[in-house]
């Protein structure tokens, strides 16, 4: 932040892995805002620039921090690293919030957050340099969910099936995906049963945040849901009316349709049809990003 927006040091010294524990259970000291508290508090930075209130709204969020940094464990960068990276995308997120805008610091600042994450894992990973493409990108954040979703839990090369699918769905050729996917399993993921400490006490479970969803997480979950929805809605504007019609018959059904039954709705090849798909993606994609930016919203690289 600048000068007179710097925010006090009241976080807690986060010194590395063995501190972790400690500094979890810090930040669970500070006690969370009530909306109408929350949005006094932005007011005030946002006219004044009053380094208080912006601690207040830094340290009310820390929980925030370490529940999403617990959601990127398994690329087997250290948690506190992690938060570290995550504490500086909250108080940008603190920097540009706009309270009248009528949505939580929590939502927002989720945003800017999992951006930080992302942005210094992207960094961190030999495997994915800053140069890499959108695409590949968004394929490293989302293949390990896409497998689970599948219950591809295979250590091997993907099946055909699961292959075509997720490249389908993230819009990236079936090599990427074959690529990522192996060189994703020479990562590896790093067991909660593993211990910290040289002498063998003391595991990774044992600095798992509260089972439990954070009140404040719980309620940011909700409003993004609602935003996105609210964002996907309006991005449809964007599509002719078979350009929405397959995209949602494709990647929003319940139940997708193939392309060869959408191929004899419309008359045209299967092949066809799969242009027409990510062509429609594409444009949906870009959209949402026009319409978060015009939100005053960050949209996660993911």
């Amino acid at each position: 932040m600048a000068a007179k927006s710097r925010v006090p040091a009241t976080i807690p010294a986060l010194g590395g892995e063995q501190s972790l524990n400690r500094y979890l259970s810090e930040i669970r000291k500070f006690p969370l805002l009530a909306p109408e508290e929350e949005y006094m508090l932005a007011k005030r930075f946002q006219e004044h620039q009053d380094p208080e209130a912006a601690a207040k709204l830094v340290t009310s969020h820390l929980r925030l921090v370490a529940k999403i940094a617990m959601g990127y464990r398994g690329y087997g960068l250290p948690v506190s690293e992690l938060i570290s990276e995550g504490n500086i995308g909250l108080m940008q997120g603190v920097k540009k919030f706009e309270p009248d805008r009528g949505f939580r610091l929590a939502t927002y600042a989720m945003w800017w957050i999992r951006a930080s994450m992302q942005e210094f894992i992207l960094r961190s990973w030999s495997l994915v340099k800053m140069g890499t493409t959108a695409a590949q990108k968004k394929l490293f954040f989302n293949l390990r969910r896409m497998k689970n979703n599948l219950d591809a839990f295979e250590d091997g090369d993907l099946s055909p099936e699961n292959l075509r699918k997720i490249a389908t769905d993230l819009g990236v050729s079936e090599d990427d995906v074959a690529s990522m996917n192996r060189r994703m399993a020479r990562g590896g993921d790093t067991s909660l049963n593993v211990s910290f400490n040289e002498d063998g006490e003391g595991q990774w479970q044992d600095m798992l945040v509260d089972e439990g969803p954070l009140h404040d997480v719980r309620i940011a979950d909700d409003q993004e849901k609602h935003i996105r929805h609210a964002m996907l809605v309006e991005a449809m504007d964007d599509l002719n009316d078979r350009e929405k019609h397959i995209l949602t018959e494709r990647r929003l059904a319940e139940d997708p349709k193939t392309l060869e039954e959408l191929s004899q709705v419309y008359g045209v090849s299967r092949e066809r049809v799969r242009q027409i798909e990510v062509r429609a993606f594409d444009k949906l994609q870009k959209a949402m990003q026009r319409i978060a930016g015009s939100k005053g919203l960050m949209p996660a690289l993911a």
